[in-house]
């Protein structure tokens, strides 16, 4: 389950802006995002480094994961670690999603520069093991309480999701994002264009001072 958006692009990378300081855990208490489980495992963000590279593989390599996802999968670990030394390290908001400390997904707003530094695209990627408990729900209201004050000149949050993607979509559905429209042929899946679906978080919503 995740935002097709997830995938890095360095295009929007600003190296001016400051990494996110937020680390904090919350308890999953909602029944509706838990779905028909108990679920009360402690969901927290934080760093990702060169010693996670094989949890982080688990998701880069899941095929369900992988359809979705607009950027090729590792096919080795010297790979991966290269991209955790390249791109997730110095990147201005990158974090790992962590069940009970263990790296299970990421989550990541990358800027946008000039004009366009008033919004963000978030993406996340979660391992299909565990979709369907609310965790990337919690993972996507725990950046919205965040990013806002961390990067005050932010106003709009925004992700993609490919219209084929009901998972995903209800991810950010569950977070208050409102869904503003398609966007046809938006970008290339497997060489294939993908029709996809707008979403968007302002500062100014209600529901963000709620995450708060």
């Amino acid at each position: 389950m995740e935002s097709d958006s997830s995938c890095i692009d360095l295009t929007h990378l600003n190296e001016e802006e400051l990494p996110m300081k937020f680390d904090e855990s919350l308890k999953l208490s909602d029944k509706e995002d838990a779905g028909a489980d108990d679920y009360s495992d402690i969901i927290s963000l934080r760093l990702l480094d060169l010693t996670d590279v094989d949890d982080f593989m688990e998701w880069f390599t899941d095929d369900n994961v992988s359809k979705f996802c607009s950027c090729d999968s590792f096919v080795s670990k010297e790979d991966a670690m290269r991209y955790i030394a390249d791109v997730v390290i110095p990147h201005p908001w990158f974090r790992a999603i962590c069940l009970n400390g263990k790296p299970i997904g990421s989550i990541s707003v990358s800027p946008f520069q000039g004009s366009d530094r008033c919004r963000g695209e978030l993406g996340y990627e979660l391992s299909s093991k565990y979709w369907g408990r609310g965790i990337a729900t919690m993972a996507v209201k725990m950046v919205a309480a965040a990013i806002f004050v961390e990067w005050p000149h932010l106003e709009r949050l925004e992700a993609v999701v490919a219209v084929d993607n009901p998972g995903s979509q209800r991810v950010l559905e569950k977070a208050g994002f409102i869904k503003e429209g398609v966007l046809r042929k938006y970008y290339l899946l497997n060489g294939k264009p993908k029709d996809v679906f707008m979403f968007s978080l302002l500062s100014t919503d209600t529901q963000v001072a709620y995450f708060m």
